[in-house]
């Protein structure tokens, strides 16, 4: 049988990841169970499981935010384990984009303002951060929303502006936790027709972390967390 991923890009991968918090009566309480994944280039994955199974853990994990007890985590060939707390906020900004449930944008500032932050804190120039924040903008939908503050935006508006923002340092994976869980089910679609509208046009691969089986259900693939064990669900 032919490998779909034969010839592809390894973005984003994870071997044997653990994860222990704490002891109860001597016994680590194992929230990760030697999960291993592979994310190549141009995927989208979802992955799926119950309410504190440990989705969120697992993709903060992945993206650089929290250590794994044991195994290791590499970006573009690049381990995690082998960098200091630098060298991964530099991977980070370089290769990874978050989007959240709850889209975290500065209230006082603008959508332009917003989604050019990530630049500016990678030093950036204020006119280039500024020109890609606003074609990034305007691959979202939102040219005509830019000097509006997220106050002033709808919910459907301020997840698009989150969107933009993460994905204007031309990451190589984007990873959204519960990106749909405080959307109505006509914004929650718009997000993902979005989403493979960005993977198509980008390139960038995208992981998300769901509850929802029939949003899971239009992605590449899907994987089911369960007990701390990750698998391809079928």
């Amino acid at each position: 049988m032919n490998n779909p991923n034969q010839g592809k890009n390894c973005v984003l991968s994870a071997v044997d990841v653990e994860k222990d918090y704490g002891f109860i009566g001597g016994v680590p309480i194992e929230i990760l169970k030697g999960v291993s994944l592979n994310v190549y280039a141009g995927d989208i994955t979802a992955i799926v499981g119950s309410s504190g199974c440990g989705k969120s853990t697992l993709l903060h994990i992945l993206g650089g935010l929290d250590k794994p007890t044991r195994g290791e985590v590499k970006v573009n060939n690049e381990s995690f384990s082998s960098l200091s707390e630098v060298g991964i906020c530099e991977v980070r900004n370089r290769s990874i984009g978050f989007v959240y449930q709850f889209h975290h944008l500065l209230l006082e500032f603008t959508a332009l303002e917003n989604v050019a932050m990530p630049l500016l804190m990678r030093r950036d120039s204020v006119a280039d951060a500024e020109a890609k924040a606003s074609e990034m903008l305007r691959r979202v939908g939102l040219a005509h929303r830019m000097g509006h503050q997220p106050t002033e935006l709808s919910g459907g508006e301020r997840q698009r502006v989150a969107i933009a923002r993460a994905l204007v340092t031309g990451p190589a994976c984007l990873l959204a936790d519960e990106p749909t869980g405080n959307l109505d089910k006509s914004s929650a679609a718009g997000f993902m027709d979005l989403m493979f509208q960005i993977n198509e046009e980008l390139g960038a691969s995208v992981v998300v972390v769901t509850h929802d089986t029939a949003l899971a259900a239009k992605m590449h693939q899907t994987y089911r967390l369960d007990d701390g064990k990750l698998s391809l669900d079928s």
